[in-house]
C-alpha cells in the first residue's frame, strides 16, 4: 500500500488497479515488433505503386507538407492593357463598335481545373540521384521502378551513374561508363518513363573562380556555369529523366572521367544558383492555378542508391543510422567509424561527405537519403513524409527488437542544427527562450515566475540551433525525502521547425542526458556528459487532451492518467539493463522492488508544479 496518498493520486491508482499495472509498461516490455518489410528484388505486383504509397502511412501533417511542395502553383490573372483610351469626341454607332473591339481584351480559353489537374496533376521538383552500381538486371529494374514512381508523384530524378568496378584510369573506362548509362536509360524506358542519356561533361574541374572558403567547409572540386545545365534543362522540359555519365571538363577543355560525387556536388550548387537567380521572375501573386510543365531546378532531395545502404551506427551494433544531424554528428560519426565497417561499406564515409556538401547548398527543408537497392519503396516514404523509416527517438528497447531494422534500412540525413547543453540559468538567452516557448505553446509566459522557479530547480537545458527547440529539465524535491525527481518541465520546438527533424534531434539529446545516460550509444556530441554517468528516470506531465500525447506514448516507458493530466515516465535504461542481466532468463517483473511507491511520489510532486502561463 502507498502511505497516505493524496485524494487525486488515490483515485487514479484505484482506476488503474484492474490493470495490475501492466498497462504502464506496455510501451516497451510488452511491445510487439513491427512486421518485417518486404525486400524488393522480385517482380512488382500490379498495384505496387499504390501499395508503396499506402505503406508510408502519412500523417495529416505529412500530407500537407507534400502538397505544399508539389501542389499546384497560383498564377496571376491577365492584365488589361492601359494604352487603349476612348477618344474625347462623340462617336458614331459604327465608331463605338470599333473602339469596343479595340479595348476589349481577348480572353484566352482557360482549362478546367479538373481537366488541367488530370493532365498535369503536380508541380514538378527535382532530385539528384546517384546510382552506384554495378547492379544485376533485376536490381536495376527495382531501382528504376522506384524512380519512375517518384516521377509520378512529381519528383523528377537527375541521375548520375557510377560503377565501382570501373575505377578511373582503366583503359576502357569511358566506353564502360557510357554503356552503364545506357543500361539505366533503357531500364527507365522499360518501366514506362522517358529518359535521355547525357554523356557530355556538365561540370568543370576546379573551384569556382569567386569561391571564398568557409571555416570547416570545403567547396566542391567542380563547378558549373548556367550554360552547362542546358542539356539537363532541355531533358526536364521535354518530360525526360536526364541520365548523366560522370565526366567533367578539365582546364584544357577535355572531357575526363571523374568521381560521380564530384559531378553531383557541382551540379547541386549550380542548380541551386540558377534556380535562385530565376525565382524572382517566376514568382506570381495569388490568382488562378498554374498548370505548367516547368520543372523547379532547386534539388529537393539527394538520393544515394548503392548495394550497402546507410551509414553504420555505433548505437545499433553496425546497423545503419536512422537519422543524422550533420551539423552536430558529422565529426563524431567519422571518429567512431570502425575498420570493419570500412570493409563492409567502403563508400559510406564518402557518401556522408557528399550529403554534407550538397545539403550545405540545398534549402534547409531538403534532405538526403542513403538507401540500398533492396528497398526502393522507402524512397516514396521519404518523399511523402520526409522522415526516416523508423524514428530515431523511439526507445532503444523498441529499436533493438524491431525486425524492420536490417542492414539495408535507409539513413536519412539533414543539415540539422548544433545541439548544446546549458547548466546555468545565466547561460540562457531569456528573450529567445521566451519567444520559443510562447510560439510553440501559443500562450503568454509568466516570465518573472517561470525564471524565478528555474533559478531554484534548474538541472539543465538542451538547446537546438539558435533556440529553434529546447528541452528544460529540473530537479524537483521528492515528497518522500529521497533523491530529486528529474522532471521534463518544457519540451518546445518552433512551428517552422516542426517536421524538419529538430524534434527527433532534441529528444535523442534529451535521452542521452537523462534516462539513456551510461550507455555507449549515448555518447553523442551534444556538449553534455558524453554518455558517462548514471541514468535517471525522467518524468513529465501532459494535458489529457494534448494531441502530442500519441508521440509521448510511443517514447515513454509507461504512463498513468491523473484527472486532467497524463503522467509519463522513462525508466533509466542502464538500471534496467543491469537488472535484466542479474535476472537472466527470468526477465523483469511488472513491479520491481525499487519501483514501489514511486508513482505516488511522482504524482504528488508533478501535480503541484505551478503553471508557467499567464
Amino acid at each position: 500500500m502507498i502511505p497516505n496518498p493524496s485524494p487525486r493520486v488515490a483515485a487514479a491508482l484505484r482506476a488503474q488497479r484492474s490493470h495490475t499495472f501492466k498497462a504502464f509498461y506496455a510501451t516497451i516490455r510488452g511491445a510487439k515488433p513491427r512486421p518485417h518489410e518486404p525486400i524488393e528484388d522480385g517482380p512488382p505486383a500490379d498495384n505496387d505503386f499504390i501499395l508503396s504509397i499506402l505503406r508510408t502511412n502519412p500523417s495529416l501533417r505529412d500530407a500537407r507538407s507534400y502538397l505544399a511542395s508539389f501542389g499546384l502553383r497560383p498564377q496571376s490573372p491577365p492584365v488589361q492593357s492601359k494604352d487603349a483610351k476612348i477618344p474625347n469626341v462623340v462617336p458614331s454607332v459604327e465608331d463605338t463598335v470599333q473602339v469596343n473591339k479595340a479595348i476589349t481584351p481577348v480572353e484566352e480559353p482557360k482549362p478546367s481545373p479538373v481537366i488541367a489537374s488530370i493532365l498535369n496533376p503536380v508541380y514538378r521538383r527535382t532530385a539528384l540521384v546517384k546510382i552506384q552500381g554495378p547492379f544485376t538486371e533485376n536490381q536495376l529494374d527495382s531501382i528504376c521502378r522506384g524512380l519512375v514512381y517518384l516521377e509520378k508523384l512529381g519528383l523528377v530524378s537527375v541521375i548520375v551513374v557510377e560503377n565501382e568496378d570501373r575505377s578511373p584510369g582503366q583503359e576502357d573506362e569511358r566506353s564502360a561508363i557510357i554503356d552503364e548509362t545506357m543500361r539505366v536509360v533503357t531500364n527507365l524506358e522499360k518501366q514506362g518513363s522517358r529518359a535521355r542519356p547525357i554523356v557530355g561533361a556538365v561540370v568543370r574541374l576546379g573551384p569556382k573562380p569567386d569561391d571564398t572558403s568557409e571555416p570547416g567547409f570545403e567547396p566542391p572540386e567542380t563547378h558549373t556555369i548556367p550554360s552547362d545545365l542546358i542539356p539537363i534543362r532541355s531533358a526536364l522540359n521535354a518530360g525526360e529523366i536526364p541520365v548523366i555519365a560522370p565526366f567533367a571538363l578539365d582546364s584544357f577543355c577535355r572531357s575526363v572521367r571523374v568521381d560521380a560525387n564530384d559531378v553531383i556536388a557541382g551540379l547541386t550548387r549550380g542548380m541551386v544558383e540558377v534556380a535562385s537567380s530565376e525565382s524572382p521572375q517566376r514568382e506570381v501573386p495569388d490568382g488562378d492555378l498554374k498548370f505548367s510543365g516547368e520543372v523547379d531546378l532547386t534539388p529537393l532531395r539527394l538520393m544515394i542508391i548503392d548495394r550497402n545502404g546507410g551509414v553504420p551506427s555505433y548505437a545499433r551494433s553496425g546497423y545503419p543510422h536512422l537519422l543524422i544531424n550533420l551539423t552536430s554528428e558529422y565529426e563524431h560519426i567519422h571518429d567512431t567509424f570502425t575498420d570493419q565497417w570500412a570493409q563492409l561499406n567502403p563508400s559510406a564515409l564518402s557518401n556522408l561527405e557528399l550529403a554534407r556538401v550538397c545539403l550545405h547548398y540545398m534549402p534547409s527543408t531538403s534532405s538526403a537519403i542513403m538507401v540500398s537497392h533492396k528497398s526502393p519503396s522507402s524512397l516514396i516514404g521519404n518523399l511523402i513524409t520526409n522522415k526516416p523509416a523508423v524514428s530515431s527517438s523511439l526507445p532503444h528497447a523498441l529499436l533493438q527488437g524491431n525486425r524492420s531494422l536490417t542492414p539495408h534500412t535507409p539513413t536519412l540525413l539533414r543539415r540539422g542544427l548544433p545541439v548544446q547543453v546549458l547548466r546555468s540559468l545565466g547561460d540562457i538567452d531569456r528573450a529567445k527562450m521566451t519567444t520559443l516557448l510562447e510560439q510553440s505553446f501559443k500562450r503568454t509566459l509568466d516570465q518573472e515566475a517561470f525564471y524565478s522557479r528555474l533559478s531554484k530547480v534548474l538541472d539543465y537545458v538542451i538547446v537546438a540551433g539558435d533556440y529553434a527547440g529546447a528541452a528544460i529539465v529540473t530537479n524537483e524535491p521528492s515528497s518522500s525525502g529521497g533523491e530529486p525527481i528529474s522532471y521534463l518541465d518544457k519540451f518546445a520546438v518552433l512551428p517552422n521547425h516542426q517536421g524538419d527533424g529538430t524534434v527527433d534531434f532534441l529528444w535523442v539529446a534529451l535521452h542521452d542526458e537523462s534516462y539513456g545516460l551510461g550507455h555507449p550509444f549515448s555518447a553523442n556530441p551534444n556538449g553534455g556528459k558524453g554518455g558517462k554517468g548514471e541514468g535517471r528516470d525522467l518524468v513529465w506531465r501532459s494535458r489529457a487532451d494534448n494531441p502530442v500525447n500519441k508521440w509521448y506514448f510511443e517514447r515513454s516507458t509507461g504512463h498513468m492518467r491523473m484527472g486532467p493530466w497524463v503522467l509519463f515516465w522513462c525508466d533509466a535504461e542502464k538500471r534496467l539493463k543491469i537488472e535484466e542481466g542479474r535476472r537472466g532468463s527470468a526477465g523483469l517483473s511488472y513491479i520491481e522492488q525499487w519501483e514501489e511507491g514511486r508513482l505516488s511520489d511522482w504524482g504528488k510532486v508533478v501535480l503541484k508544479v505551478p503553471s508557467s502561463w499567464k
